[in-house]
């Protein structure tokens, strides 16, 4: 096996460490210290801190380069701020998404001393956070250079299974209008709320398309996730506003995902009234790109077949850049951000076994890296 220097530690009191340090979005300070720590002392590794992502970096002079990113940050806790081993689970926040995948980066990060391929660590910021506040964007806007690479493994949960590219994102904002009346004589009004009734039906009965790539399947999805509207209890309201989510395939980009939605609203937004219907904001999704050889060795070595991610993850930001990329990493992903969220030995052990003979390229791993 090339360059595996250290003993390895266990991975399940690793992640324990990890889930022990709070990292909620924002304060991912203390963590980003303790990562720092563990690579510094690596004479392989070449380490640069920007704000608090840290970014450890091979230079061998390779002929390919990976680059592995996962971020620091959890959602607040849900009273499992602190770590329970049973057996060969740890439940704690973030355990899951992703401190278990962070034990994996750090293990491999610290003992593949000589791997076959260069190899780009990255520990980022504020992932679980809007989009413009993250630390990998931060990073391409920064320091671009840090990030060059020719294809990305994203160790978010996936239960140690390839799961390729990912889905875009979009919200709408619906405004519809109406005009006021007492309720008492609604017949003088025109009832904005009960205008938004025809639409809902319409969303519940939208079906997404299925769409198969790379032999990955995306289904589309829309659903409402917000109503605000009315003006008191004996006023027949004016006016309600719709927030939709949409998650379109990567096969399209946003435009093409709006003017689809057009059917939704056909016949049913009438300007006179003040309607009008608005993407808020929209963010692209990756396709899956299992051709690269790095991906599909990736593939070949996890033993099960790949998947669609059907939902957004920063694979699709390091797309934008034209680096290739999967998700791959321990965990249950039904299990991130719920207050029940664990990780088990076997699915660390698993995915940093893979990734291990991956970046090694060692045989029996499909086709090498590099």
């Amino acid at each position: 096996m090339a360059g595996r220097g250290t003993a390895e530690r266990d991975l399940l009191e690793r992640t324990a460490e990890l889930v022990t340090i709070p990292s909620v979005s924002h304060e991912e300070a203390a963590i980003a210290d303790h990562v720092a720590a563990a690579v510094a002392g690596c004479p392989w590794l070449t380490v640069e801190r920007v704000g608090d992502n840290v970014v450890a970096r091979t230079t061998g002079g390779r002929r390919r380069r990976v680059l592995v990113a996962g971020h620091l940050d959890t959602v607040p806790p849900a009273g499992n701020e602190i770590p329970r081993i049973e057996g060969d689970a740890l439940w704690g926040i973030g355990a899951c998404d992703m401190k278990g995948g962070l034990a994996v980066m750090l293990d491999l990060a610290t003992t593949v001393a000589e791997p076959a391929v260069d190899v780009t660590w990255c520990f980022y910021t504020c992932e679980e956070v809007a989009r413009a506040e993250s630390g990998l964007g931060r990073l391409w806007e920064e320091r671009p250079e840090l990030l060059v690479a020719d294809v990305a493994v994203v160790p978010e949960p996936t239960d140690g299974r390839v799961e390729a590219g990912c889905q875009g994102t979009m919200r709408i904002a619906v405004h519809l209008g109406g005009v006021r009346a007492h309720t008492s004589r609604p017949f003088a009004g025109r009832n904005a709320i009960h205008r938004l009734g025809p639409v809902l039906e319409r969303v519940a009965r939208w079906n997404g398309r299925r769409v198969e790539l790379d032999g990955c399947t995306y289904v589309e999805q829309l659903q409402a996730v917000l109503v605000d509207g009315g003006v008191a209890a004996n006023v027949v309201p004016d006016r309600v506003d719709l927030t939709l989510n949409h998650r379109y395939a990567p096969d399209r980009d946003a435009a093409a995902a709006e003017a689809a939605l057009g059917e939704v609203f056909a016949g049913l937004v009438d300007p006179a009234l003040g309607d009008r219907v608005a993407v808020v904001d929209a963010a692209d999704g990756a396709p899956p790109s299992l051709g690269d050889p790095v991906l599909a060795a990736l593939v070949a070595r996890s033993g099960a077949p790949p998947r669609a991610k059907v939902a957004w993850t920063d694979v699709a930001r390091i797309w934008e850049h034209g680096i290739p990329a999967a998700n791959f990493g321990p965990g249950d992903p039904l299990l991130a951000h719920h207050p029940d969220e664990h990780v088990t030995q076997s699915s660390l052990e698993h995915v940093r076994d893979v990734l291990q003979h991956l970046l090694a390229g060692e045989p029996g791993t499909g086709s090498a890296p590099g």
